[in-house]
């Protein structure tokens, strides 16, 4: 079995400073595992703050309303089940860009050019994403590289109240958490992580034998106060070509 479908957490690569402060004096970076079903960790302090921003810049001229992907065709669609804005950076936009995607391939030792383009998403009050699953349930969407084997969430802002990532089919003692008290009615339906700038949500949509895993099923809760902008990548399984 290929290696890129176990959770590693070997935190020393390629020249990044894994553990303790970071050049720029952002703070330290570690990681934390959630969860193992499904598996899940939190990297802390992955991006820098100029990197937030610069994401946030990159993508502002460009936002439009978020759609779905249709399971038939393999097009874009408009869902009620989603209600943010959001547009997509082409793989390697710029050097920043090029910069954290290597980061995160580091992270999840998944190649680079296993990955879609960044999406970048913003969420107004009261917007959200209904759970749902990154893994498709059709062949039209895995002709290109195959089924997406894990995804990484980054936090580019804080969010005052609301915007959990949060995973309803998640097993375990959901309440354990230390950041229960911080979360809102919709966090906690589940297990839920908070949205907090600079950090990445890592999550496996496949488990180690390869087969798809349901308590991957996940959603973005409603932000009650404030914004929420956040990035994702895709991973596929083979070389996704763009």
């Amino acid at each position: 079995m290929s290696n890129m479908f176990l959770p590693h957490l070997n935190l020393s690569i390629n020249k990044e400073n894994f553990y303790g402060g970071d050049e720029e004096g952002n703070g330290e970076r570690w990681v934390e595992v959630i969860s193992w079903e499904p598996r899940a960790v939190v990297y802390h302090n992955f991006l820098t703050n100029e990197e937030c921003e610069h994401l946030i810049s990159l993508a502002k001229p460009n936002m439009v309303k978020s759609t779905v992907v249709d399971e038939k065709t393999g097009g874009s669609k408009d869902s009620r089940v989603r209600t943010s804005s959001g547009t997509f950076l082409r793989r390697g936009h710029d050097e920043v860009v090029e910069r954290i995607e290597q980061r995160i391939s580091d992270f999840t030792f998944i190649p680079v050019e296993n990955g879609e383009g960044l999406q970048v998403l913003h969420y107004q009050v009261g917007q959200k994403y209904e759970p749902h699953y990154d893994y498709f349930l059709d062949e039209f969407n895995t002709k290109n590289g195959g089924q997406r084997i894990a995804t990484v969430l980054m936090y580019l802002s804080d969010v005052d109240d609301g915007g959990e990532t949060v995973f309803p089919a998640a097993k375990g003692n959901i309440s354990a958490v230390p950041w229960w008290n911080q979360l809102s009615e919709c966090g906690k339906e589940g297990l839920s992580v908070l949205p907090k700038k600079r950090d990445a949500l890592l999550f496996w949509n496949m488990r180690p034998d390869a087969s798809l895993d349901p308590s991957s099923l996940h959603g973005g809760c409603p932000v009650v106060k404030g914004n929420k902008w956040s990035s994702t990548k895709w991973f596929h399984v083979h070389e996704f070509k763009v």
